[in-house]
């Protein structure tokens, strides 16, 4: 019973995480920049992470895509502890708010 219930906490973080790196994902897309490349700023001693590929896959074109709140992004990153990826993308909003200026 106490390992059923280990699996099905296991899966639900990792279908809500998933959900949290489809968001960070699709925001980048909607910015013109790359999910992979933002990611890599705020971990570059990472190697590649499997499923932020996944997700990133599953991305929809920008004119596709409905808009993602800044604010809303850095929510769900905070939630889930990334806070290091949430500064990188505190950083290329002040950027893209900048070239937009």
């Amino acid at each position: 019973m106490k390992k059923e219930l280990e699996e099905k906490i296991v899966s639900q973080y990792q279908r809500d995480e998933g959900m949290m790196i489809l968001v960070f994902a699709q925001w980048c897309v909607n910015q013109g920049l790359d999910p992979q490349e933002v990611y890599k700023k705020a971990y570059p001693h990472q190697v590649a992470n499997p499923m932020l590929s996944q997700m990133v896959e599953l991305t929809v074109p920008k004119e596709e895509a409905g808009e993602i709140p800044d604010q809303t992004v850095l929510n769900v990153l905070s939630m889930f502890g990334n806070e290091e990826l949430a500064f990188v993308v505190s950083q290329e909003m002040e950027r893209l708010k900048k070239e937009q200026g």
